[in-house]
């Protein structure tokens, strides 16, 4: 009889939407290098739907995200962690937030920690990480703590039924959105109007896709070109790995959306500005490939348009 204690495992990825879907390969890999032990994953709100129907995690906390002088707040989450027992902590996020949350259980005993905090036991860190894609830098952290193989995983359990939208057999999804607060990772709504004519005239559905954020940017595209189906709102994270499994094809900016898109096996286009880094953060799958201006109202439909990927 095995009488080792049952391995207790805390998995820390909070943000973002795109950062967390890079991290599948990861989560998958720690679920598979330790089959019996009990995983925990502490993120946000955001993800926890997906997160308890992937399978990689057996319990999720929430983290509120204390403020830097609420104080109630960081002794809730130190006492919450603390009381856990955790054996070891892969930490996924490795940024000053998640260092510190190492320092919340002195004076100890603290878990065997994987992450790059200064005391970890497995710290990965060193200027060389920051040029690393975020994919290859989480398989570089989880190859120190001894996990060899990181694989793409099967993601079959990322889907919906998606008939209610009544779509075209051939469509191609539209991602025209970005964070609100980087304007400059926007391509220009009048270049996806240009794009969206040109898919309809060979018989491809463009079909927009976004939360409530993206709604004035794809009202735009769509009054100048009414054949475009608009799912604004319509479409949560299940719904869009389903739309991608069956679409033609995808074209984006560098969005959250994309990476799942990527992900779910879509021939995926992203595009990038000087905002952002495709040697770091360009969605990966099956197929997938970028184009980058920096400032992307320079990068013209007709240079858009023969490098689209399709199926």
């Amino acid at each position: 009889m095995n009488s080792r204690p049952r391995e207790n495992i805390l998995v820390i990825k909070l943000s973002a939407l795109g950062d967390f879907i890079m991290c599948f390969a990861a989560f998958a890999a720690i679920r598979c290098h330790h089959p019996h032990a009990k995983i925990t994953l502490l993120t946000t709100k955001s993800f926890t739907a997906m997160a308890e129907k992937s399978g990689w995690f057996d319990e999720i906390i929430i983290d509120t995200r204390p403020k830097f002088f609420d104080i109630p707040g960081w002794l809730k989450l130190r006492a919450q962690l603390r009381s856990k027992n955790f054996t070891r902590v892969y930490d996924l996020q490795t940024n000053d937030r998640t260092n510190f949350y190492f320092r919340l259980f002195f004076p100890g005993p603290y878990p065997e920690w994987a992450g790059k905090a200064f005391g970890a036991t497995f710290r990965h860190h060193g200027a060389g990480r920051e040029k690393l894609h975020a994919w290859d830098m989480r398989r570089e952290q989880l190859r120190i703590a001894g996990i060899a193989e990181t694989p793409f995983p099967d993601l079959t359990w990322l889907d919906a039924d998606i008939a209610r939208y009544n779509l075209a057999e051939k469509f191609v999804l539209i991602c025209a959105g970005a964070a609100p607060t980087r304007p400059k990772k926007r391509w220009p709504p009048s270049h996806y109007a240009k794009l969206c004519e040109y898919l309809l005239s060979q018989n491809l559905m463009p079909v927009l896709i976004g939360a409530d954020a993206e709604k004035e940017i794809n009202t735009e595209i769509k009054s100048t070109t009414p054949g475009v189906i608009d799912l604004t709102g319509q479409t949560n994270l299940f719904d869009i790995a389903a739309l991608a499994r069956r679409a033609a094809g995808a074209v984006g900016n560098d969005t959250g959306p994309m990476h799942l898109i990527a992900a779910a096996g879509c021939p995926s286009m992203s595009l990038f500005s000087n905002d952002s880094l495709p040697s770091h953060s360009r969605p990966l799958g099956p197929r997938t490939a970028f184009l980058q201006r920096d400032n992307l109202a320079d990068l013209g439909p007709d240079e858009v348009i023969p490098a689209i990927l399709l199926r």
